[in-house]
């Protein structure tokens, strides 16, 4: 599998809505109810993509020309970590958290910190992320996880 990983394009804003759009109902929808879905989806409208391209550094993973996943670092917060349902647990999500580390250790942040979906909290562990606390936004569960990138 030939994954590049590249800084993300406003054109790139759509294809990126979908893989997360995807992932979120047929990866999270495991672990989440229907009402809190529908609340993150609307998160990431194309337009909304659009403007956290602005604000963020956000990564795409393509094969080809098809994006199948998505990071992006916001300050020295990881957000929005998606892989394209079908090929998940191939890697890709490893190599945009390397994309995400690198790009921090340049800018000389010391440590990450995640809010990790209760979906997600197994792949950030494996990447040496420790859970800090729980965070809720009404039953909506997050797992605030953080790594020191001295280690």
């Amino acid at each position: 599998m030939d994954c590049t990983i590249r800084p993300a394009l406003a054109d790139d804003a759509a294809d990126i809505s979908g893989v997360i759009l995807r992932a979120l109902r047929e990866t999270n929808a495991k672990d989440y109810t229907d009402e809190i879905i529908e609340r993150v989806e609307r998160s990431f409208s194309p337009d909304a993509v659009r403007q956290l391209i602005g604000k963020r550094t956000v990564f795409v993973a393509t094969l080809g020309r098809r994006v199948v996943g998505t990071a992006s670092l916001d300050g020295s917060v990881v957000r929005t970590v998606f892989v394209a349902p079908d090929i998940q647990a191939r890697g890709i999500g490893k190599l945009l958290m390397a994309a995400i580390e690198r790009t921090a250790r340049e800018r000389n942040i010391l440590a990450l910190t995640v809010p990790s979906s209760v979906t997600a909290e197994t792949f950030y562990a494996k990447l040496g992320f420790k859970a800090v606390r729980d965070s809720y936004h009404g039953d909506e569960r997050t797992i605030i996880m953080e790594r020191l990138l001295g280690e």
